[in-house]
């Protein structure tokens, strides 16, 4: 397990976890969060875990947006995740889906819910839709389909051999198609995203049923059932997707009456990655009729990474119990320390944190005394600052400052603290001595940039 997942609670407190159980007695877990005036049931694409998502914070924080105007219901379907698991060859038929679905709004006494359904969960949930118009509000659909796969009649389909790659051998094994490169491009070079997905993933279904879930799913066809969906449909679908293309997408658009089409850009099909924020505004207007005012604005920070070193061998020498003990040690000496600096914690990053700081000289203090005070856990962390203008948005941040501090984390040495010339500019008179590490070229960030070890302090 890596330590992204091990940490568990980092992102907050998740919901409690319940099961309701279907006419063919198997239990399907379910999760409620927030409590707004409309209920949304998400439906994920082919795989999910209701307590493992909470555990990625890219996942994690769309939930809380969608939780924001609504009681939001997650569920697991039969075989994946918490719910009961049932052989590869029972993993059943998009009625048997429905009737899982129907189960859980049953359980969340939900009369009527908005279905937000994703990817491939696209034709299950306008089967729904059509079937059950009196227990659906809206229908929302997101890079979502109606038939996924090629047919003679529907030629803006999946080619067969693209689905062939997908579906052949372990859809979790290196080869598969099924990795951040293809589905998401934009964080396909993000290391700590793709620790944390890979390991989310491994734990919603095993291969067997995700092979199940892929050959079923993937030859769904919903088309005949568009003209009798009778809730209001919004469909949103990025440009650039290329796994389910734009096409198909306006093809749900036209079909399905009175529906509204919102074109995004972006390549990534995954529903947590890249640019969400648009994507679930576009919801939240729909559903509510309000838009929400951005709350962003842009300031001077100084932006600090920090970075575990050698994490996966740490966790296997000292194994997950004492491993996670020793993380919860180091999350609360990084808390002391941020308070003791006036920083401001932004998030976990897999295996380290974003923090933020409105003075350069107590961010550089602050890693210095993270970095040491780890060493008594028997950890070694390297650390890495810049100062620029960042993006506020909500408890988050943005911008390219962000992203250098990002790129000079990744070059400090075991132990170090990096920073930009900008940060060691800044300090000057503060007592603060810096050894040159010379000029590097930061991957994704133009020009090249001169970085400074800390060397210590005038005392």
């Amino acid at each position: 397990m890596t330590p992204a997942l091990m940490r568990g609670q980092a992102a907050g407190v998740q919901p409690e976890t319940r099961y309701a159980k279907t006419t063919d007695g198997l239990y399907i877990a379910y999760q409620v969060i927030g409590d707004g005036p409309n209920d949304l049931v998400f439906t994920s694409d082919w795989t999910s875990h209701v307590r493992a998502g909470w555990d990625m914070p890219w996942i994690a924080r769309f939930y809380h947006r969608l939780a924001s105007f609504g009681r939001l219901i997650l569920f697991d379907k039969r075989g994946t995740g918490m719910s009961d698991p049932v052989p590869p060859s029972e993993i059943g038929s998009i009625e048997k889906r429905i009737d899982d679905l129907r189960t859980v709004l049953d359980a969340t006494s939900a009369e009527r819910a908005a279905i937000i359904a994703v990817g491939v969960g696209g034709p299950m949930a306008i089967v729904f839709a059509a079937t059950y118009p009196k227990r659906t509000s809206a229908l929302v659909l997101f890079d979502a389909s109606a038939c996924p796969l090629r047919r003679d009649d529907y030629p803006i389909g999946m080619p067969p051999e693209l689905f062939e790659r997908f579906a052949s051998g372990s859809p979790w094994g290196e080869h598969s198609m099924a990795l951040p490169s293809f589905l998401s491009p934009s964080v396909s070079h993000d290391e700590a995203f793709n620790r944390a997905w890979q390991e989310h993933r491994l734990q919603t279904a095993s291969p067997g049923v995700a092979i199940a879930l892929i050959a079923t799913a993937w030859r769904d066809d919903a088309r005949q059932a568009l003209s009798a969906v009778q809730a209001p449909t919004l469909v949103v679908h990025r440009r650039g997707d290329r796994v389910i293309r734009l096409a198909q997408g306006r093809y749900l658009a036209q079909h399905i009456p009175g529906a509204r089409l919102v074109e995004l850009d972006g390549e990534d099909h995954l529903w947590f990655a890249g640019e969400t924020d648009t994507f679930i505004d576009e919801i939240q207007e729909f559903l509510t009729g309000v838009r929400p005012i951005a709350e962003s604005s842009r300031v001077l920070a100084t932006v600090m990474f920090t970075d575990f070193v050698d994490s996966t061998a740490k966790a296997v020498a000292l194994g997950d119990s004492r491993w996670k003990s020793v993380l919860d040690e180091h999350d609360a000496l990084v808390r002391r320390q941020l308070e003791r600096f006036r920083g401001r914690y932004i998030n976990t990053t897999g295996d380290g944190v974003l923090a933020m700081f409105d003075g350069p000289a107590r961010g550089v203090r602050c890693a210095q005394a993270i970095c040491d005070g780890v060493r008594a856990l028997g950890l070694e962390v390297r650390a890495g600052l810049h100062t620029g203008e960042v993006e506020l948005r909500g408890d988050d941040i943005g911008g390219i400052a962000v992203h250098i501090a990002a790129r000079v984390s990744a070059l400090a040495a075991p132990g170090e603290v990096l920073v930009s010339r900008t940060v060691k500019d800044l300090v000057a008179g503060s007592g603060l001595v810096f050894s040159d590490r010379g000029t590097h070229e930061l991957k994704g960030v133009p020009d090249a940039w001169q970085l400074y070890g800390v060397a210590g302090q005038v005392r």
